[in-house]
């Protein structure tokens, strides 16, 4: 054993053939944090000195290879000032080129995940060799930064300038035949032969079938573009990427920047281009955010891993109501491998239900995400049935029939006589309380709300509600089914609304009041779209259903009168008595068309102004502050009420929920994040300003004293 480590061991397998392995002992993953740095800066310079060498493997012992940098440790340095940082990485860029200087040839075995500085790693070796089933990446704009361990000056080199682009600019996840295609890696076998191969490659390299000095000269010289080339490779990127990322995202617009400063450099020179771009994002504010988001989406998956542990695991699921809804259910557990029974009472909602399923896996198929065989497997863990026949093997049923709580009330319990004693009951409602549905059960712990939010398949979060009565064992198996089903669940306590709707409709609260007052709401949307919402809240009130929207603000207003309940019609309520019901019947805010991929696209309709007339003020014009903070201030106190009552149990909890439930704009890191930038003072101040708009713009208490104090929701910890 030439090295042994913490993180890092080196031995020879065969003569003047040295493997490198990771595995970061008391870690379930490989990562770089300072130790594996450390020991794999040592054991390079120890095999940089091995007489005779032939030739070096770098491997996993893991089932991964290397998930990337250690964000904990690593984004401390972002605070020292760019010169700090600079100096940092330019040190840890040292063991890397040592790497690739390594006086023999050398191969990466890439078993499963490289992502960011574990990609790094890979494209410091001279060749490459990747298991069928991994995935490589420079996720590193979804942090709001740039590759900073020689990603930026190496795969350009390997892969070509607009290859580079599209795989740095997006941060995209490649598989492995994506990452042959383009030239990332040298081959692609089975999961078991990659260690083999890799070995095999360097023996070939040793023997001088490969030339492993020109492809490490070719990865350390500029890139062989003319002017009117690179003007070609890097203007028209320019254009695409800055208008794709937007204003708010400086990450993808910088790497494309960088690309082309370090294109023409030998790669020293092009190494201090690289960290000094890298600099000059890291103590931005979107760094900032980004950062704070993975270590609380890395939070709330530790809490639901606690569930997990407590759980059985999901064999046989159930959904009764086969419409849209459930047919999305059913295909979101049938995709990721869990068998699923489709309940309902007629043959044509069953086929309904079918039909969306048949739908998205129809579109996996078009764009190549699954083969005909797959299709086939995953429609045929759907069992459509008129009956509970085989409702007594389900493991837990999810309830997705009307939201009403008469009729979910009366299926619930019917369906309780049917399962077993110990199977999960869940209810997919959005705004009906757990507890009054819980009073129609036998068995109120084995039930729950399970709130899956529309369209399943593309919404991430699913909220899972604990009512007065559940079990924690419910709860966790509620949760261990949520993500196996590839969601992120977010366990909350009831109350009207739950946390996601009972914060929207204090927001679409402040859209009434502003189109009261005169507003104009395209002016509002576009200005709430600038600000960073996926869509204005009149779109976003068209694409949830006004007539769904309109049952929820009546939910909203009985459970929560003294904030939420409003004299007289409201925007809202005119346009559900007009029965423009937004996408669902082409008509809303906005008037709808299909485009040519089937999809509702957003026209302007100029009929609306006259019939929303009456419940819309005299018109007068509202500065785009004004805008945000009546649109705001409501969205946030109640975020901030969710918290104080405990119906969610951390900011960080609450801050994932917002991001993945309603888009709250990731890049301003989520409503508690939001708040401790601006400070509690100046939030308050701003609330006061409009504190004749009644309870929606009053802080609370502990606010106020939070403002006095200086205390922030998120220190030292993520989840605190």
């Amino acid at each position: 054993m030439l090295f042994e480590g913490q993180a890092v061991r080196v031995q020879e397998v065969e003569s003047g053939i040295y493997e490198l392995t990771f595995d970061l002992q008391n870690e379930p993953v490989n990562k770089f944090n300072r130790v594996t740095l450390a020991e794999l800066k040592e054991s390079v310079s120890l095999l940089s000195a091995v007489k005779g060498i032939k030739g070096v493997l770098f491997s996993s012992a893991k089932d991964c290879f290397i998930v990337g940098a250690d964000i904990t440790e690593f984004s401390s340095l972002f605070a020292d000032g760019e010169e700090a940082l600079i100096a940092k990485l330019l040190e840890q860029h040292a063991i890397f080129s040592a790497v690739e200087d390594l006086p023999c040839p050398t191969v990466t075995a890439i078993n499963g995940v490289a992502f960011g500085g574990g990609f790094e790693l890979c494209l410091a070796t001279d060749f490459r060799v990747m298991a069928e089933k991994a995935k490589v990446g420079l996720p590193e704009v979804k942090l709001g930064i740039n590759p900073g361990w020689g990603g930026i000056v190496r795969l350009p080199r390997l892969i070509g300038v607009d290859n580079a682009n599209e795989w740095i600019c997006t941060g995209a996840e490649k598989r492995a035949a994506a990452a042959l295609k383009d030239g990332a890696v040298d081959a692609v076998v089975s999961q078991d032969k990659v260690r083999e191969a890799g070995l095999d490659l360097l023996r070939q390299c040793a023997a001088g079938k490969f030339d492993h000095q020109a492809r490490r000269d070719e990865k350390q010289s500029p890139i062989k573009l003319n002017q009117i080339e690179q003007m070609m490779a890097f203007e028209t990127a320019k254009g695409m990427i800055g208008a794709k990322a937007g204003p708010h995202y400086p990450a993808p617009l910088q790497a494309v920047k960088t690309i082309q400063k370090s294109c023409s450099l030998t790669r020293d020179k092009a190494i201090e281009a690289e960290v000094r771009g890298v600099a000059k994002l890291a103590g931005g504010p979107v760094v900032k955010a980004l950062v704070g988001l993975f270590l609380k989406d890395q939070y709330v998956k530790k809490v639901s891993k606690g569930f997990e542990a407590k759980a059985d695991k999901v064999k046989q699921a159930a959904v009764l109501g086969a419409g849209i809804m459930g047919g999305g259910v059913a295909y979101q557990s049938a995709s990721k491998g869990t068998p699923i029974l489709m309940k309902d009472i007629n043959e044509a909602a069953i086929q309904l239900g079918l039909d969306e399923a048949n739908k998205l896996l129809g579109g996996q198929l078009k764009r190549g995400r699954i083969d005909a065989a797959k299709m086939a497997a995953t429609m045929n863990r759907i069992r459509p049935t008129l009956s509970y026949g085989d409702f007594g093997s389900v493991d837990l049923v999810v309830e997705a029939v009307v939201e009403n709580q008469n009729v979910k009330q009366m299926v619930l319990a019917e369906t309780e006589q049917h399962i077993a004693d110990d199977a999960v009951l869940a209810s997919n409602t959005s705004t009906i309380s757990i507890n009054a549905l819980a009073k129609s059960l036998k068995r109120p712990e084995n039930f729950c709300g399970m709130h899956f939010f529309n369209p399943v398949h593309r919404m991430p979060l699913v909220e899972v509600i604990r009512g007065e009565q559940t079990s924690e064992a419910t709860i966790a198996r509620t949760v261990a089914y949520a993500t196996a089903m590839g969601k992120t669940p977010i366990v909350v306590n009831d109350c009207p609304g739950f946390l996601v709707n009972r914060v929207l409709f204090p927001y679409f609260g402040g859209f009434s009041g502003l189109l009261q007052d005169g507003a104009d709401f395209r002016h509002v949307d576009k200005v709430m779209e600038g600000f960073g919402w996926p869509m204005g809240p009149a779109y976003l009130l068209d694409v949830v259903g006004i007539d769904t929207a309109h049952h929820a603000d009546q939910v909203m207003a009985a459970g929560f009168p003294e904030r939420m309940s409003h004299e007289g019609e409201s925007v809202i309520d005119r346009m559900f008595n007009l029965e423009r019901f937004g996408q669902k019947n082409n008509k809303g805010f906005y008037r709808y068309e299909m485009d040519r991929r089937g999809k509702p696209k957003k026209l302007a309709d100029d009929e609306v102004d006259n019939l929303i007339s009456g419940v819309v003020g005299q018109s007068r014009d509202f500065s785009d502050d004004e805008i945000i903070e009546r649109m705001m201030i409501p969205l946030c106190i109640e975020t901030v009420r969710c918290l104080e009552e405990a119906i969610v149990a951390s900011p960080a909890e609450a801050d994932m929920a917002l991001i993945y439930g309603i888009g709250f704009p990731p890049f301003r890191g989520g409503v508690f994040h939001y708040l401790d930038e601006m400070g509690m003072a100046t939030f308050c101040e701003m609330a006061g300003k409009y504190a004749e708009l009644g309870p929606l713009y009053q802080p609370t208490e502990k606010m106020q004293q939070m403002a006095v104090s200086g205390e922030k929701y998120i220190n030292n910890s993520v989840a605190n």
